[in-house]
């Protein structure tokens, strides 16, 4: 797997761990891990939003060529070994995973939370990881027109 992880801080554990899971599916050719525009801190809180973007295997496949409904012959076109759905399912066995906490067409999110408690303080704050996960080629929705 190609993995590209020059616009990404390194931050988030459950983040880490996709990445582990995505590697281990074989389907996977390539990733690019982006820190997303929403990540802050506070003194209660640090939230950290990353983005992934995956481009699966390829296999090619024979297709029906027509033009003007006349049968043409055979083509071959490249065909994706898995969907965003299939992977969505596929992470959702693994015990590290689960299931998303949303899903579309174009996009599969996990919303992960966890208290911190740094030792000798009295208080913690709370750590909350949004991942994002698209399909290489399409657009993040903060970015269409």
């Amino acid at each position: 797997m190609d993995l590209d992880e020059s616009g990404w801080s390194g931050e988030g554990q459950f983040t880490k761990r996709l990445i582990a899971a995505l590697a281990a599916t074989g389907a996977v050719r390539a990733l690019k891990v982006e820190d997303a525009p929403a990540s802050r801190a506070d003194a209660g809180f640090s939230f950290i939003s990353n983005e992934l973007f995956v481009r699966f295997e390829t296999t090619t496949a024979a297709v029906r060529r027509r033009r003007w409904s006349i049968f043409r012959g055979f083509g071959v076109v490249p065909v994706n070994v898995m969907t965003l759905e299939e992977l969505e399912s596929r992470l959702a066995a693994l015990p590290d995973i689960g299931p998303a906490d949303y899903m579309d067409a174009g996009m599969v999110q996990y919303l992960r939370t966890e208290r911190v408690m740094a030792p000798y303080q009295t208080r913690g704050y709370k750590l909350i990881e949004l991942v994002r996960v698209y399909e290489s080629g399409t657009v993040p929705s903060r970015e269409e027109p």
